[in-house]
């Protein structure tokens, strides 16, 4: 007998800035806070949750098994089946396509699945620190560029490729910016008329002053459109690819 997969329910968190409003909160915690809500909006009980699936790329300093710890902060029961995908750069689709095969198959009837991040909160590395460093200076490795932004085999930032992308299909220099321009002003529109308010789980976060509700995304408010055509080019001389028309590095 044939099946079918419906999404009943979705939500997200507010996508914060590098460094900035959700900074100080795991990936695992931002994601707790959303599947508890899209559990209420589904309508359901927790404990008939059969699986969750959860991307998460850049794992370091998460604690073991991510997607178990979302289950837990978020109330789900501990029968509950939870798996931790880490693909780049679509680990969160992944889950979301993996959760479906799981329904198609009869081995669940109900699965939560997406993805996080906190590029925040990724450490440095001391890579001489767990046998001892004998002689001479030792140095930090960043985390996020290790395990996130950088080639495993060429050790190439992930903006060369996108340099490489950009000569191969022919797109210059200002169809890039116009399309960030153009992206930009778009999440702008949608925010000032209210397109994102049923989609967003607004974020509590402590702070020195108290408790500060974060419930709307960081950059798009932050972008200052005329220099985005003045930036230099941040992966290659003579490229394209800059700060703003690159990907930007964020948490949620």
């Amino acid at each position: 007998m044939s099946k079918s997969v419906f999404i009943v329910a979705a939500k997200r968190t507010p996508i914060g800035s590098f460094g900035g409003a959700l900074s100080s909160i795991s990936a695992t915690k931002l994601a707790a806070r959303v599947v508890r809500a899209v559990v209420d909006e589904a309508g359901i009980a927790s404990d008939l949750v059969d699986e969750i699936i959860m991307g998460a790329v850049l794992q370091a300093d998460l604690g073991q098994a991510p997607a178990r710890q979302v289950a837990r902060f978020a109330g789900l029961s501990d029968h509950t089946t939870a798996t931790t995908i880490n693909k780049v750069c679509a680990s969160g689709m992944k889950a979301i396509a993996v959760a479906a095969q799981s329904i198609l198959l009869g081995d669940a009837d109900v699965v939560i699945a997406g993805g996080m991040e906190s590029m925040s909160r990724v450490p440095y590395y001391a890579d001489a620190m767990r046998w001892g460093a004998k002689f001479g200076a030792q140095s930090l490795s960043d985390g996020l560029q290790r395990d996130g932004l950088s080639d495993a085999y060429s050790n190439d930032a992930m903006g060369v490729f996108a340099e490489l992308c950009a000569e191969k299909y022919h797109i210059g220099r200002e169809e890039q910016d116009n399309y960030a321009i153009s992206s930009y002003k778009r999440s702008l529109d949608a925010w000032q008329k209210n397109k994102f308010l049923s989609e967003v789980q607004p974020i509590t976060v402590q702070s020195r002053k108290g408790e500060v509700l974060v419930s709307r995304d960081e950059e798009f408010s932050q972008v200052n459109f005329d220099k985005i055509p003045e930036l230099k080019p941040a992966f290659k001389k003579e490229g394209t690819v800059t700060a703003a028309n690159a990907s930007t590095i964020s948490d949620g």
